[in-house]
């Protein structure tokens, strides 16, 4: 059974980072891409971040790009997200997904939903002075 499971959510200052952590377990990770979205009530569900299988290729929305760094220790099936100079607007439910498919992915997943692959339950993410 494909089980994720997101950690490192928290309430953090404008400007402040967090790293969140998605370890994962009941399939191969090293062989699938993987991704994080976010959700909230306002914006709805907006992808963050697609991470090549082996790493290699990482993209971001325009919005967090040069903030926020995706990555992945395949040895521990893992998955990270790495958020510096945090805004309120990135206040939201934080979601690992894995690709439905192993070897290949999505660059941008800007069209994908939730019916999309397999997905966490979440953590809380809240930006606030």
């Amino acid at each position: 059974e494909v089980q994720l499971v997101e950690s490192g959510g928290g309430l953090v200052q404008p400007g402040g980072s967090l790293r969140l952590s998605c370890a994962t377990s009941g399939f191969t990770f090293s062989t699938y891409w993987m991704y994080w979205f976010r959700q909230t009530p306002g914006k709805g569900l907006e992808w963050v971040s697609s991470l090549a299988y082996n790493g290699g290729s990482e993209y971001y929305l325009d919005s967090v790009d040069g903030r926020f760094t995706a990555s992945r220790d395949n040895a521990k099936a893992t998955l990270y997200l790495q958020m510096n100079s945090l805004k309120p607007d990135d206040t939201a439910v934080y979601y690992c997904v894995r690709d439905p498919r192993p070897w290949v992915g999505y660059p941008n997943g800007r069209l994908l939903t939730r019916d999309f692959g397999d997905w966490g339950k979440g953590t809380q993410v809240t930006v606030s002075s």
